[in-house]
């Protein structure tokens, strides 16, 4: 039984065999009494022709058609609108006008929290029937069908889109636009730079799509777009009436290790590090905060590029305005290092106030070092001042003026054929640079470290850093040098050696050295000598090898020149030729008729050679 505007219906036998597939009885009665209003109850209705196919001669196919073209035509995989009649935290009831109602899950109207019953949204028909029999419906897909379109659209027309933030991401915030995800680049949330991104999650704001990938479906959005065209604006009438020299207040934006920046009020400037103040600046954190509300001086100004250069310093006197008039040259300071580098140091002794100490005027020494060798920054130094140019604001400053000049008094302290202990410094070819103290140093010359030993090369005496024993020979203090001795240390051994190494004489050494032009031999008292191949030929005829120990006559004996020449052979030569020579005169003798021979020459011994020798010595030496 059915009620239907007060009337009563008696429905005993209906039944309608239709597809399963196509319409059920209860969406049949709903849609038929909502579209036929004026529904009045037949007496006479025939049960027995509806079950047959036909009702008052009309065919049961004529009325499921006439039922059919009640409805909306709705296709699968088709964007339409539908009203929404309910909704709840879970789902979304919508009516499309079709046979059922579809239900769409809410978190896709997230986007949408003014969500109310009348709404009309966009749907997307995924299945017009499923196996419940119940109607697919989605408007996130219904949404992203469009929205490649509205979002293009936008593009192009410069169109301003309202989005959801949904979260944060690396480098920004991702952004629900149109159902897509939307990425807005942290630079491009607002005109300052933002520290929180967090603060934005889970608003509803307004954005301008600035780029879309539309092989990839990248869109990038920006909410301070919107604001820039106002802030340009307002940009071009702050430079239009800027002059240089003019004092602003501004709020610190942005501080990074080259300068801060600078909001003037819609425009930003830069205040470069070197403009924070007088004195030198690491880090501009020391000097200002961000979010500080300070004053500025209008340095510069670019139109075109609508760049601003600004000071802080400028707003305050220059130190060495402020400077004692009674400083001068000679004086005493005391300062901070501020600046280290390789040729010298800065110091500051009042802010802004600075002196360079060349690493020259940091000791007496004359050799070359590095400024770290002396001091660091942040060290506290006294200093005299050099020079001082107040119209160029520069200052020459030096520590070593502290401490008297060695050399001043070079004499006194290191007085000739004064015996000292030295440091060594560094060789040459042709010698050894000391340090007696600091400031004071010294050669000793190659030929200078030994009366005996030849020194081929100072690294085979001694060594860099080590200490060694000197003599002073020579003061040269116009020049700031001192000529060193090592070998004066001791007497010289060939006075000694002239008394004993006389021409002829005999005595035992020990070949030490061998090569091609002779060998060098080292003699008991003392001493080298040299003596050629020749000489080194031995009695049965062999020659002498590399360590033999055998007598020696010294045939040569130079001591200006130290030079010993020395003959094994003459020792046993002489014997030979002495005996000769008697034989020779006995049987001159014996031959009475044979003339006598008066050939000086011939009779010319071997000790007369070395009286000869000698006489050559004693020539040389000018005697």
């Amino acid at each position: 039984m059915l009620i239907i505007r007060g009337k009563v219906v008696t429905l005993r036998r209906f039944s309608i065999n239709i597809k399963s597939n196509f319409i059920n009885l209860f969406t049949f009665l709903i849609h038929f009494m909502s579209n036929f209003k004026n529904v009045q109850p037949l007496d006479d209705f025939n049960w027995d022709e509806f079950e047959n196919g036909s009702i008052n001669n009309v065919n049961k196919t004529d009325l499921e058609k006439a039922y059919d073209e009640t409805l909306n035509k709705v296709s699968e995989h088709q964007v339409v609108d539908g009203k929404v009649i309910s909704f709840d935290k879970k789902e979304v009831v919508v009516n499309i006008g079709y046979k059922s109602d579809g239900i769409i899950p809410a978190s896709e109207f997230r986007y949408n929290p003014d969500l109310k019953v009348g709404d009309i949204v966009e749907v997307y028909v995924e299945n017009q029937e499923d196996k419940k029999g119940q109607l697919i419906l989605s408007h996130k897909k219904a949404r992203l069908s469009k929205s490649w379109e509205r979002i293009n659209a936008a593009l192009d027309n410069e169109e301003v889109i309202t989005g959801f933030i949904k979260c944060r991401t690396k480098g920004g915030m991702i952004v629900d636009v149109f159902g897509i995800e939307a990425f807005l680049p942290g630079s491009q949330i607002d005109v300052h730079p933002i520290r929180d991104y967090d603060m934005f999650v889970g608003k509803t704001m307004e954005f301008k799509v600035v780029k879309i990938n539309q092989e990839f479906r990248n869109v990038v959005v920006s909410h301070k777009a919107l604001i820039e065209a106002e802030l340009e604006a307002q940009k071009k009438e702050i430079i239009s009436k800027m002059e240089k020299g003019q004092v602003y207040e501004g709020t610190v934006k942005n501080i990074t290790t080259y300068g801060v920046f600078v909001d003037l009020g819609g425009v930003d400037g830069l205040i470069h590090i070197t403009d924070l103040s007088w004195g030198r600046v690491s880090d501009p954190h020391e000097v200002v905060q961000l979010d500080q509300k300070i004053n500025v001086a209008i340095l510069d100004f670019d139109n075109e590029k609508k760049r601003i250069a600004l000071g802080l310093k400028q707003l305050t006197p220059h130190p060495w305005d402020a400077l004692d008039e009674n400083l001068k040259v000679g004086d005493h300071v005391k300062g901070k290092v501020v600046v280290i580098a390789d040729y010298g140091a800065f110091v500051e002794i009042a802010p802004g106030v600075e002196g360079l100490i060349h690493v020259s005027e940091m000791s007496w020494s004359q050799h070359l070092r590095s400024a770290q060798e002396f001091m660091h920054v942040g060290d506290e130094v006294e200093a005299v001042i050099l020079t001082l140019d107040r119209s160029e604001r520069k200052m020459s400053l030096g520590i070593k003026q502290l401490k008297d000049d060695p050399w001043e008094t070079i004499e006194v302290k290191y007085p000739l054929n004064s015996r000292h202990t030295a440091k060594v410094r560094n060789f040459t070819n042709f010698g050894i640079f000391v340090e007696l103290e600091e400031g004071v140093d010294g050669l000793i010359h190659i030929s200078d470290l030994s009366w005996t030993k030849k020194v081929k090369h100072p690294s085979e005496f001694t060594q860099v850093g080590a200490p060694i024993d000197v003599v002073v020979l020579e003061i040269d203090k116009e020049n700031r040098r001192l000529s060193l001795g090592h070998k004066q240390l001791e007497d010289n051994p060939w006075d000694t050696y002239e008394t004993i190494y006389t021409p002829g004489s005999v005595h035992t050494g020990k070949i030490t050295e061998a090569m091609d032009k002779g060998a060098v031999i080292a003699l008991n008292e003392g001493g080298e000598g040299f003596a050629t191949p020749k000489h080194l030929v031995k009695e049965d005829g062999s020659q002498a090898q590399l360590g033999e120990e055998l007598p020696f006559k010294v045939i040569e004996f130079v001591k200006e020149t130290k030079r010993i020449i020395l003959s094994h052979s003459r020792t046993f030569e002489e014997g030979k030729d002495e005996k000769k020579s008697r034989g020779t005169r006995h049987s001159a003798t014996k031959k009475e008729e044979a003339p006598a021979i008066n050939n000086v020459a011939a009779g010319t011994t071997l000790g007369d050679l070395d009286a000869l020798a000698a006489l050559k010595a004693k020539m040389e030496k000018g005697e």
